[in-house]
């Protein structure tokens, strides 16, 4: 399932000559930015209500389905009247559960589907919370979609990809059809085809590609939006992976790996278990002794070790930072929880 689209609807005339190509190409849904949300003042925030009145072109002249960014209850209510098909919300307004409670109330009684992208920061907490807002409203027509997090370090794409959160969240809503937007995650429009092929890899069931007829003179985003000319080509070196094949041998090799990753998960889990108490007794001694439970010179040198020593083992310094970070955050709070031993003081 493709959804492409301009970044941003600038002109009816751009919007009609984009949709043109891509439904000629096949593609059955069309998306356009009206309300566009920027970081500075006096940047180009979208054409707004009056971008409806061309989508609803769109979908007379080339039969394509329409979708758009909603921030609130009035851009919803705005959409229904419209005829859009499907809205999202957007990372800023996926983190604010205001807003979110807000666009779940608007869509009461609406057909629209409503797709979740992640919030900005790196909160599964907040995205769940998003999704299970819309679907406790009574919203059953309810998606998500991927376009990576922002971070402080650095990293190759606009956003870090955060795979695993992707993983986490296919379990947590198994039945929800997800999503990945590349154009955002990587930012660039050279790194759209290899992120789309990891989603693809990964089970997603879709993508959401930025796509305008001339990139370069695009008020918005210009360096990720591809051409239909490359969209066609890029789609056409993707390959879709099957779940499961008839193999025999592939799936004895594949059930050995297995076991060995579920071996080395428990390996992990009991390697963990031991660093913690080792954390519980040195929270003990910090107690007794008065002494402030994070030390943050320590943990800066620990953790440039770390990720020099994962460098050495091919491990991506992100991904070491993001372990570690969270089995520091877990060492804190078990010396958190240590009550204080300390014997009474009397006058």
């Amino acid at each position: 399932m493709i959804i492409a689209g301009p970044c941003s609807a600038e002109s009816q005339a751009q919007v009609l000559e984009t949709a043109a190509v891509l439904s000629g190409m096949g593609i059955v849904w069309f998306r356009a930015g009206l309300w566009k949300p920027r970081t500075f003042p006096g940047c180009f925030e979208g054409v707004g209500r009056e971008g409806l009145r061309w989508l609803a072109a769109v979908k007379e002249q080339y039969g394509m389905k329409v979708c758009t960014e909603v921030a609130g209850a009035a851009h919803v209510e705005a959409c229904a009247q419209a005829g859009v098909d499907m809205v999202w919300i957007g990372a800023r307004t996926t983190g604010n559960p205001f807003l979110v409670q807000e666009i779940a109330q608007a869509l009461q009684g609406t057909a629209m589907t409503v797709f979740v992208k992640n919030p900005a920061n790196p909160d599964i907490e907040a995205w769940t919370g998003a999704v299970e807002r819309l679907l406790q409203s009574g919203i059953r027509n309810v998606g998500l979609i991927h376009r990576g997090f922002s971070s402080f370090y650095e990293k190759i794409y606009r956003n870090s990809a955060s795979w695993d959160a992707v993983v986490q969240m296919r379990g947590r809503f198994p039945s929800l059809p997800f999503y990945c937007d590349p154009s955002h995650l990587g930012g660039r429009a050279e790194y759209v085809g290899e992120i789309s092929q990891k989603a693809l890899d990964l089970g997603l069931d879709g993508l959401m590609i930025e796509t305008h007829c001339n990139p370069s003179a695009a008020l918005s985003d210009s360096v990720q939006q591809l051409t239909p000319a490359q969209l066609s080509a890029m789609l056409d070196t993707l390959e879709e992976r099957t779940s499961d094949t008839g193999d025999v041998q592939f799936n004895r090799t594949l059930e050995e790996f297995r076991t060995q990753i579920d071996s080395l998960d428990e390996t992990i889990l009991n390697a963990l278990a031991s660093r913690m108490e080792l954390s519980r007794r040195i929270g003990e001694i910090k107690k007794a002794h008065n002494i402030s439970i994070i030390q943050t010179r320590r943990w800066e040198s620990v953790m440039k070790k770390l990720v020099r020593i994962g460098g050495e083992c091919g491990l991506s310094s992100e991904f070491v930072r993001n372990v570690f970070e969270e089995i520091h955050k877990g060492s804190v709070g078990e010396q958190e929880t240590i009550p204080d031993c300390s014997e009474p003081r009397h006058k």
